[in-house]
C-alpha cells in the first residue's frame, strides 16, 4: 500500500515499519537485535496485535521517538515531526518508510558517520620479552559477551584499533627499520563494520587487505596488511597485521589479532674491539608491542548504553 502524509495508519501497516525483516526494513530490525550487519542492540518496540485498527498516541510516539534516537547516533538528517497526543488521529507522517530506509542504510554500513564513539580505551598490550633475529609473533584477543554484542559493537561504529610499535634503543639502523614499519607507515588500522583504515604512510605495501572489516572476517587468518621495509639494506624486514574470528559472524564472540614481524636481513656481528663505533650487534632486531584498543560506541547522542567488549587476553607472544 503507498502511503501519503496524512492517510490513517492501520495496525498492519504501523507493525511493519516496527517490525518488518526484509526490505523496507523495519525498526526493531535495524535498531534492536536484527541479524548480520542490522542490529544496535536497542530495545524492540512492541507491535500491535489484536486486529484493532486503532494506533495510540503512545505507541506513535515511541516509534518516532526511536527514529529520532537511532538518526541522532547515525548523524542522518530526518524528517521534522512533533509527537502527538491523546485524541489526535494517528496520521502517516511524511517520509517516514524513507527514514526508516535511511537509518536502516545507515546501520547496515556501519554507522560510518556516527560522532558518538570512544576515542580510544586501553584493551591490552603484549610486547616481547626480548631482542630477535628472526620472527616476532604476538597475538591478542578481544572477547564480546556474546555474538550479538560483537556485531552491535561494530554496526553502531565501533572499531578496534591496532596500535604497533618498538621498544628503540637496541640498534640504530634495525630500530630505524621496525620504527618506520610501526609507528610511521602503519600507524593507526582501525578494524571497523566493513573495512580498515591506516593512518599511517610510507614504506612497501606488500598486501593490501584494507578492504577486510569484522564483517569480512573468517575463522582463518587473513592479512588485513603486510608492510616490507624501504631502507636499504634491509629491505627483506617486514611487518604484517592478520586478524581472524573464533567462528562466523553471528556466532562469534572472539576477535583475535596476530602481528608477525620478520627480520630477514643479511648482517653480521662486530665483536670487540669494535673500532667502527657500531652496534656490537647488528642482528638484534628491537622488542615488539602490539596494543589494541577500544573505539566503543557511546550513549552520548542515541544509544541507550555504551557498547563494549567484556574482556581481552594476550593468546601468544614468541620471538626467535
Amino acid at each position: 500500500m503507498a502511503y501519503s502524509a496524512g492517510d490513517t495508519i492501520l495496525d498492519d501497516e504501523y507493525n511493519v515499519f516496527v517490525n518488518n525483516s526484509s526490505s523496507p526494513f523495519g525498526y526493531n530490525h535495524f535498531a534492536g537485535t536484527g541479524t548480520g550487519a542490522y542490529g544496535l542492540g536497542q530495545t524492540h518496540i512492541q507491535t500491535v496485535t489484536g486486529g484493532s485498527n486503532t494506533i495510540s498516541a503512545s505507541q506513535w510516539n515511541t516509534l518516532l521517538t526511536g527514529l529520532d534516537n537511532i538518526g541522532n547516533h547515525t548523524n542522518d538528517t530526518l524528517t521534522t515531526r512533533t509527537q502527538v497526543t491523546a485524541g489526535d488521529t494517528i496520521s502517516i507522517k511524511s517520509a517516514v518508510a524513507t527514514d526508516l530506509a535511511t537509518l536502516a542504510a545507515s546501520v547496515e554500513a556501519g554507522c560510518t558517520s556516527a560522532t558518538a564513539i570512544n576515542g580510544g580505551t586501553a584493551a591490552g598490550t603484549s610486547t616481547n620479552s626480548g631482542t630477535w633475529n628472526s620472527t616476532s609473533t604476538i597475538e591478542r584477543s578481544i572477547t564480546f559477551a556474546s555474538a550479538d554484542k560483537m556485531r552491535h559493537y561494530f554496526n553502531a561504529g565501533g572499531k578496534i584499533r591496532i596500535d604497533p610499535t618498538c621498544v628503540t634503543g637496541i640498534d640504530g639502523s634495525k630500530d630505524d627499520v621496525f620504527n618506520d614499519l610501526t609507528t610511521t607507515a602503519t600507524g593507526n588500522l582501525d578494524i571497523a563494520s566493513k573495512a580498515t583504515t591506516r593512518s599511517g604512510s610510507g614504506e612497501t605495501l606488500t598486501t593490501n587487505g584494507l578492504a577486510l572489516g569484522f564483517h569480512d572476517l573468517t575463522d582463518s587468518y587473513q592479512t588485513i596488511l603486510k608492510l616490507t621495509s624501504d631502507n636499504s639494506g634491509y629491505t627483506s624486514n617486514t611487518v604484517e597485521y592478520q586478524a581472524k574470528l573464533n567462528a562466523a559472524v553471528g556466532t562469534a564472540t572472539i576477535l583475535t589479532i596476530k602481528m608477525i614481524s620478520t627480520d630477514a636481513a643479511d648482517d653480521g656481528t662486530f665483536d670487540s674491539p669494535n673500532v667502527d663505533g657500531v652496534p656490537g650487534n647488528p642482528n638484534e632486531a628491537p622488542r615488539m608491542t602490539l596494543a589494541l584498543l577500544e573505539l566503543y560506541p557511546t550513549d552520548a547522542q542515541g544509544l541507550s548504553a555504551d557498547i563494549r567488549p567484556s574482556s581481552n587476553a594476550e593468546v601468544s607472544n614468541s620471538a626467535s
